[in-house]
């Protein structure tokens, strides 16, 4: 019965048709207005800006033409070990003496450079072929130190030429000092072996290390040069660290890749 006289009084009530109807609250056009302009932003974005990616890969300073092993032409026992390790000698230099039946050979560098490790010691028998010295093909010491940087196969070929490199130096503080600045110089067309990799840098560990999760593309990396810094080479930080850089320092490698438009994700 209650439900009855309401019905009948609205029946009996005028339908209020000279009043204003409101469609949507204030506060609901104001949360329209800001995602229509925040989707416009994001189309334009997708296609007129950049997103900017890199490739990092372990990396090892060097000079650019690399190193050799040194291996005895001769079997027999070292009496004398000539070079020190980071001396520079020029090509045909004696570098140990070993003695066979027939008498004394000297084993000479094969070109010039700096021997970094020395793997024979007096007294010790040696069989043709062994391993007595690496030697890194280096004749001045002026000469410029290049960034070797180990990179993946599926990665090299995204690589463009000339790109930004930052390099953290394992034997610098890089809060304290930054990174060490540098720019692709090449990129190897092929991946090497454990064995391509020895035969350049002269360590068979090193070999294996860069090969462990498989044959990588070796990228030359050209140092940038500063005449403010202790190092001779451009950092982050303004003086860079207050002493030179040495070869055969490890290093890890960010490498900055061509900037992509975020449309092309999308697009197939």
């Amino acid at each position: 019965m209650q439900f009855r006289q309401q019905a009948l009084a609205k029946l009996q009530s005028p339908e209020e048709l000279d009043l204003p109807v409101r469609f949507a609250r204030p506060q609901g056009w104001l949360v329209l207005s800001v995602t229509v302009i925040v989707m416009a932003a994001a189309s334009v974005w997708a296609v007129t800006g950049s997103v900017a990616s890199t490739v990092s890969a372990p990396a090892i300073l060097t000079h650019g033409q690399g190193s050799y092993i040194l291996q005895s032409p001769v079997a027999g026992q070292v009496t004398t070990v000539v070079a020190k390790q980071g001396e520079r000698l020029p090509a045909n230099s004696p570098v140990l003496k070993v003695r066979t039946a027939e008498g004394e050979t000297v084993v000479r560098t094969v070109a010039a450079g700096r021997v970094t490790a020395l793997a024979a010691t007096i007294g010790q028998i040696i069989q043709t072929g062994a391993n007595v010295a690496a030697v890194e093909k280096v004749a001045k010491a002026s000469d410029p130190l290049y960034a070797t940087v180990y990179v993946s196969a599926e990665n090299a070929a995204s690589i463009p030429s000339d790109a930004a490199v930052d390099l953290t130096v394992q034997s610098v503080p890089t809060q304290e000092y930054g990174v060490l600045r540098g720019h692709v110089k090449t990129v190897d067309r092929s991946a090497q072996s454990a064995q391509q990799i020895t035969a350049f840098l002269g360590d068979s560990q090193l070999g294996e290390q860069f090969t462990k999760d498989g044959r990588p593309v070796a990228v030359l990396v050209r140092l940038d040069k500063s005449s403010g810094t202790k190092s001779g080479y451009q950092w982050s930080s303004k003086d860079g660290p207050p002493f030179a850089l040495t070869s055969m320092t490890m290093a890890d490698g960010s490498i900055r890749l061509a900037d992509q438009r975020p449309v092309d994700w999308l697009l197939p």
